[in-house]
């Protein structure tokens, strides 16, 4: 006699797919901050190596912070706008190529002396070293992820008496929590969060302040005057730079002492406006974490 073949109905059917459809909605949150997870991490441990190699910097030039940029002398074609950067020498490399350098991770496979926008502005990085897993397109040296504290820390442009505004500066003038540098909005930070445009990896010949990272390279410290620098060179007394939270509502910071750590804006002592932009000068903020004195300081004046 044959057996009866058993199967599923359409309800038992339902049921396991409700069951499947239930856990996958239980698992995808901790699936995804999970991977979250990884992604600041590995953030945080590549921003640790290019610290190395900003302490490397200092001990073999004398103590000197690297400036946000190097100095320009003269024409784009002067030698002396010529640096090493390891592997070569470079047309004024930006912070965080330097810091590559002193730590063995070579920004550019064939660095170049070319003075040209193309060169200078449009360039990307190619070590990993260079790449949040967040915000892999970050990479352009100019539109950089992340912002350098270079008004405190090294300011080479130049101010109305024609030295440096503030370069250079030395470790040992540098006393408890300092930062050194962090996930950067750019000039986006001057534009309400709702209007901010994507980020623009080749900013020549055409670029917008709302474009996220844009000038990335230089983060402002959270209080301005009227008579100091900003993040893209402007000086007009509106656009400026602030950290990007994007780790989770919290910025990646590296820290002059060596260790790399999530902060909200806020705990760094910036104030957002209700439509999330940051304010030339805004009351309540502080410099007391970039000054490199814990106490709440101007910048540099370029007067």
């Amino acid at each position: 006699m044959q057996k009866a073949k058993h199967g599923f109905t359409l309800i038992e059917l339902l049921v396991v797919i409700a069951i499947i459809a239930l856990l996958i909605g239980i698992l995808l949150p901790s699936l995804s901050a999970a991977r979250d997870t990884a992604r600041n991490l590995k953030c945080a441990s590549n921003m640790r190596q290019l610290v190395v190699g900003h302490m490397l910097y200092a001990d073999t030039n004398d103590g000197i912070n690297i400036p946000g940029r190097m100095a320009k002398i003269g024409a784009g074609t002067d030698p002396a706008n010529h640096y090493d950067v390891g592997n070569g020498l470079h047309y004024r490399p930006r912070w965080m190529v330097s810091m590559g350098a002193g730590s063995g991770f070579y920004a550019y496979n064939a660095p170049s002396t070319d003075p040209s926008k193309e060169n200078d502005n449009n360039r990307l990085l190619e070590h990993e070293i260079y790449i949040d897993p967040s915000a892999p397109e970050y990479i352009n040296n100019r539109n950089f992820g992340l912002g350098y504290n270079f008004q405190f820390l090294g300011n080479s442009r130049r101010n109305a008496q024609g030295r440096f505004v503030n370069y250079p500066t030395r470790l040992y003038q540098f006393q408890g929590q300092t930062v050194l540098f962090a996930d950067t909005l750019g000039t986006a930070a001057s534009t309400p969060a709702h209007l901010r445009q994507p980020y623009n990896p080749r900013p020549h010949p055409s670029n917008d302040q709302g474009q996220i990272a844009n000038h990335g390279w230089s983060l402002d410290p959270p209080r301005l005057t009227a008579d100091s620098d900003n993040c893209d060179g402007s000086r007009d007394g509106s656009t400026r730079s602030a950290p990007d939270a994007r780790h989770s509502g919290k910025a990646n910071v590296a820290w002059m002492d060596g260790h790399v750590k999530a902060h909200t804006p806020e705990s760094l002592g910036y104030l957002d406006e209700d439509d999330g932009s940051y304010s030339y000068e805004r009351a309540g903020t502080t410099n007391k974490y970039f000054s490199g004195t814990g106490r709440d300081s101007d910048p540099p004046s370029v007067n």
